[in-house]
């Protein structure tokens, strides 16, 4: 059955986008371009299931910033400026006391850490409304060992399916990250730090939060399997297609790497649609978010009914 937005959903979602602008500048305009609907459409229309969306453009370091002045510290505090100041108008206006799953992924995750250090994790009235935060492919750092800590004091990692104030993350890998890997090792040099000492990258999976092994519920866009020539027969008239149980999900780590194992079990083509793009150092970065996308909404489910229950 097709899905459909809810009518009333009890929650918000306040969602910020990876990078994808394709602007010949350092950081983006506010122009709502192309990319930006398209990256939405694909990682995050289908929790209009479970919650209010809010997608707020903000001036993100582009695609071809390294051409510009790269990864600069002004650029950073612009992009996060940004982020803040959608933050601060959407509680301000939109809000109205409702619960938040924040989402974002890469360049949004990494942004969100900074939002939630700062405006979440050390404000307890804020803190009260965290429903979760899903911050996928973004390196979120604990103390070795540890479940909180490290980016955020008080906000610890999702520990089940009913727990709420917490945080999900990882990065997907289909085999152990090798040295020098973007994701899933804390020697990245990411846009925040916040954590001192030892720190492992934080993984919790969105199928099984307690760990283990679980089946995931993946998704992709159709008119992408149908690129690649993988799409079912006939082909589907949904705008996704769903994978269900071709795919398990497991958080490992080993020789200083912590990542979600992604594993075919099924006997599809699934897994040839899994493009390593940029090489095994950057793993299954590009498809985080549509590994576990059924997984996501159903987590967000669970957590929205344990906040209100």
């Amino acid at each position: 059955m097709p899905a459909q937005p809810a009518k009333d959903p009890p929650i918000d979602c306040f969602y910020v986008y990876p990078t994808v602008s394709q602007q010949m500048r350092v950081n983006a305009d506010l122009s709502i371009d192309p990319e930006e609907v398209s990256v939405a459409r694909y990682q995050v229309a289908l929790f209009s299931q479970v919650c209010h969306v809010y997608a707020p453009i903000y001036p993100q370091l582009t695609v071809n910033a390294s051409s510009y002045g790269g990864m600069s510290t002004n650029g950073i505090q612009i992009a996060y400026e940004g982020v803040r100041a959608a933050f601060a108008d959407y509680m301000a206006n939109y809000n109205h006391g409702r619960g938040i799953v924040f989402i974002g992924h890469s360049q949004g995750a990494e942004l969100l850490t900074g939002l939630i250090h700062n405006e979440v994790d050390a404000k307890p009235v804020v803190r009260k409304q965290l429903v979760s935060a899903f911050l996928i492919g973004g390196n979120v750092t604990v103390p070795v060992g540890k479940t909180v800590g490290g980016d955020f004091a008080n906000i610890p990692a999702c520990g089940s399916a009913t727990q709420t104030g917490c945080v999900v993350a990882y990065s997907s890998f289909d085999a152990t990250p090798p040295p020098g890997a973007v994701f899933g090792r804390p020697s990245r040099l990411s846009m925040f730090s916040f954590g001192t000492g030892a720190q492992q990258v934080l993984c919790v999976n969105p199928a099984l939060p307690g760990g283990g092994t679980a089946p995931l519920k993946t998704y992709f866009e159709t008119a992408y399997v149908v690129r690649l020539r993988m799409a079912p027969s006939p082909t589907p008239t949904t705008h996704y297609v769903m994978y269900p149980g071709e795919l398990t999900g497991e958080c490992k780590t080993e020789n200083g790497a912590t990542w979600l194992q992604i594993t075919r079990s099924g006997s599809s083509a699934t897994m040839y649609v899994l493009v390593q793009s940029g090489g095994s150092t950057w793993g299954l970065h590009l498809h985080d978010m549509s590994l576990t996308m059924g997984n996501l909404i159903d987590l967000v489910r669970t957590e929205t009914a344990a906040y209100h229950g």
